[in-house]
């Protein structure tokens, strides 16, 4: 317990036996498992294809952690071209704000990372807001 400063865990669909990989007990044991001002950052499915997992998942651990937030990315090979992320702190802010930006001889070795996408991937479209977040 209180071993972790970042759990990141890339994790098959939720079907099968890696379901229980989208189940608030697998959350709360990681929630366990963080120091204090840690992140947790799960494979979120698709806004276009799996609301119906992801808003029920963030609205169970809300609870625990301090902030729950949805981020996505484009993959053009993964279905509907892109990948969404869950993103929980305990006892931290939002991480919609990097907290340190690439210097300049760092961005130009980066060819898809930079402070500007990293903040554009919590934007979400209008729909996938209000359905996730009631917002």
């Amino acid at each position: 317990q209180d071993n972790f400063d970042v759990i990141i865990t890339d994790s098959s669909d939720p079907i099968g036996p890696a379901s229980v990989l989208f189940e608030t007990p697998f959350y709360n044991a990681m929630h366990r498992s963080l120091r204090d001002g840690g992140i947790v950052c799960t494979q979120g499915e698709s806004i276009w294809l799996h609301l119906d997992i992801i808003k029920p998942l963030i609205d169970s651990i809300k609870q625990i952690y301090t902030s729950v937030e949805y981020a996505y990315t484009t993959i053009p090979t993964y279905p509907s071209g892109q990948i969404g992320f869950i993103i929980a702190t305990k006892n931290r802010g939002s991480c919609k704000q990097p907290e340190k930006s690439p210097s300049n001889e760092q961005q130009d070795d980066l060819k898809y990372y930079s402070a500007d996408i990293h903040q554009a991937s919590f934007v979400l479209p209008h729909f996938a807001k209000k359905a996730i977040f009631d917002a």
